[in-house]
């Protein structure tokens, strides 16, 4: 490779992105050239602007990094995007890469299995660690998606017919929050809207 990796970083918490930019400046090959803490900023610059690799969380402020990640992925068919995220659920990760993601990672990777992800992604390859590859191979035995307490609780709400300022009084949660649990839980299930959420939940005997 004669020329710099160049990388961009998606992710709505600042200092993870200190810290990957600290991670990363150690390897000469790559460049970190942009950041964003928002997912619309980021497909925007996309938009008008080429890069090699584009590390992308899940959890953003403004639209999910799924639905991102497709966006970006129909916009500019040639861009790498590697998911990096702590969601370790194995509905997510396929959600990722169904919408054009090359690899995933959990936040938990060391420097050097980042490289090793980045340097794959962008010579064409795919790349999913050896956590991610286990999460996956166990999922293929059991597809049932792992739910947090938080999510457990809110499933069981919306199954009672709650609305999201309903279970966000109940809950002392803001309406932000349980909207966000919601779409999360949307994802897992691989559904889009509350009746087939529900329906899987309990083929799944979660309710």
């Amino acid at each position: 490779m004669n020329s710099k990796i160049e990388v961009i970083i998606v992710d709505d918490h600042p200092m993870v992105i200190e810290g990957l930019k600290s991670l990363l400046s150690n390897y000469d090959i790559l460049s970190v050239t942009h950041t964003f803490t928002k997912g619309m900023e980021a497909y925007d610059y996309l938009l008008a602007n080429d890069c090699d690799v584009v590390l992308m969380d899940i959890n953003l402020p403004d639209i999910s990094g799924i639905e991102l990640c497709g966006k970006v992925s129909a916009a500019n068919t040639k861009l790498k995007i590697l998911g990096m995220s702590t969601h370790n659920d194995a509905s997510i990760i396929r959600q990722m890469v169904h919408k054009g993601a090359k690899g995933y990672l959990i936040k938990n990777a060391s420097a050097d299995e980042l490289y090793t992800a980045i340097e794959n992604v962008y010579e064409g390859k795919t790349y999913f660690s050896h956590e991610v590859q286990s999460i996956l191979a166990e999922s293929s035995l059991k597809n049932i998606p792992h739910l947090t307490r938080r999510e457990k609780e809110i499933l069981s709400l919306i199954a009672s017919g709650e609305t999201t300022h309903q279970i966000a009084g109940k809950l002392y949660l803001s309406p932000l929050t349980v909207e966000t649990h919601r779409r999360n839980l949307m994802q897992k299930f691989d559904v889009n809207n509350a009746p087939a959420l529900i329906k899987m939940a309990i083929d799944q005997k979660l309710l």
